[in-house]
């Protein structure tokens, strides 16, 4: 058995990067991963333009800040000037027009008193060269990269990309995850279970925690313990670069999910990590795929899927800081608790004015489910038996 620090590094090490591919630049690809530098085709701006509606002016002819100038044309964004500005002249103009040719800055409107069709009156402090103007290609070069690879696509990338002339992206794609629940007592939600039975809530969880993660959930149905059912869904999750299994990776004499991976080809790299709730978390490749096998509780099941497979889709999405991310809260009442393995409690997370506070959430075990909606992190207690005063730091894993 090996602490949850290797078993993070032995991931790390499996996963990588999907191959790039060429996609649309929609809102679809927000929280993609540009897998190429992107350099832009045009400077911006393309011309020195007003930052603010008022009249460009040139700065020689207002020293005292007020004067009286002559007002030669009007241009508004879009247009372009036909004068060029001599001394004691203006152009009226507006937020993104060309400067003319002559001026050297801006005076803000709100500053101005037109006196009749031709002049207008300055009533300002003196203006300096470049007042209120952005000057041909400050934003931006021909041919300088503006975006890296490894950059996340957020909204404004978008844009920026779009000002570079580009409508698609090479992007590491989101990763297929299939997902398969293994267990004789399972059933679907549809169905009113019989006598020995429960529904299935970790299909549903999982596709949920895979899309939270970036990833794509393929939800491939419940196999029946027996090796003949398990090695149908397993031979078709393997076409995946994700395999998430959960149930059936414990010792018991129908946990059969580590024998079958073993025949259907995939290395084992881990089975049974030092953490409580999820020892007997299974993780092994075949090929390109990356194979996971959760206990079926699912309290387990998320605090795996936070340690250990969300990581992996991050990675596989070519994030550059695939986490798990992981933090200091303090406990807000005293907790009593003895394990003797690392535990990952549910735990409610808050920011308050003096900083970061968690409180414990009650819960029955790994398979109280209920207690995962009353909770939004786990909070790290470690091996032993303490009371864990209140004030007191503790590592927290936030969801």
């Amino acid at each position: 058995m090996i602490g949850v620090a290797e078993a993070q590094k032995l991931v790390s090490q499996q996963a990588r990067p999907l191959p790039a591919e060429v996609m649309p630049l929609t809102s679809a690809a927000l929280g993609m991963v540009l897998a190429e530098d992107v350099a832009s085709d045009l400077s911006m701006p393309p011309f020195d333009k007003a930052l603010m509606d008022g009249y460009a002016v040139q700065s020689a002819d207002l020293r005292e800040g007020r004067g009286v100038v002559t007002v030669v044309e009007e241009v508004v964004a879009g247009k372009t000037p036909q004068r060029n500005l001599e001394a004691g002249e203006a152009t009226r103009i507006m937020t993104g027009a060309p400067i003319p040719v002559g001026a050297d800055a801006v005076v803000i409107v709100e500053r101005t008193k037109r006196l009749d069709e031709n002049r207008v009156q300055i009533d300002d402090r003196p203006p300096k060269p470049g007042q209120n103007i952005l000057y041909q290609g400050r934003e931006m070069r021909e041919g300088e990269v503006i975006l890296r690879a490894g950059t996340v696509l957020r909204p404004q990338e978008l844009g920026l990309l779009a000002s570079a002339g580009r409508t698609a992206a090479r992007v590491h794609p989101a990763p297929k995850a299939a997902i398969v629940a293994t267990g004789d007592e399972l059933v679907e939600a549809v169905q009113r279970p019989g006598p020995g039975q429960i529904r299935n809530g970790n299909g549903p969880m999982l596709m949920g925690l895979v899309t939270r993660a970036g990833g794509v959930g393929r939800y491939l149905g419940i196999a029946r313990d027996d090796a003949s059912s398990l090695r149908t869904l397993i031979a078709e999750g393997l076409q995946s670069p994700l395999l998430i299994l959960c149930g059936g990776v414990s010792a018991g004499k129908m946990d059969l999910v580590p024998q079958v991976l073993e025949e259907s080809g995939v290395r084992t790299h881990f089975h049974k990590v030092d953490l409580k709730p999820g020892k007997p978390v299974f993780f092994g490749t075949r090929d390109h795929c990356l194979v996971f096998g959760l206990p079926g509780n699912p309290v387990s099941v998320v605090a795996c899927f936070k340690l250990f497979v969300r990581p992996a889709v991050r990675k596989l999405r070519g994030m550059p800081d695939a986490g798990p991310v992981a933090g200091k809260a303090v406990l807000l009442e005293d907790f009593p608790y003895q394990s003797d393995r690392p535990t990952y409690h549910p735990a409610w997370l808050e920011k308050r004015p003096d900083g970061w506070k968690v409180r414990i959430t009650p819960w029955f075990g790994s398979a109280d489910l209920r207690a995962l909606a009353q909770a939004n992190a786990f909070v790290v207690l470690p091996a032993g038996e303490y009371v864990h005063r209140a004030g007191q730091s503790y590592e927290v894993l936030e969801w």
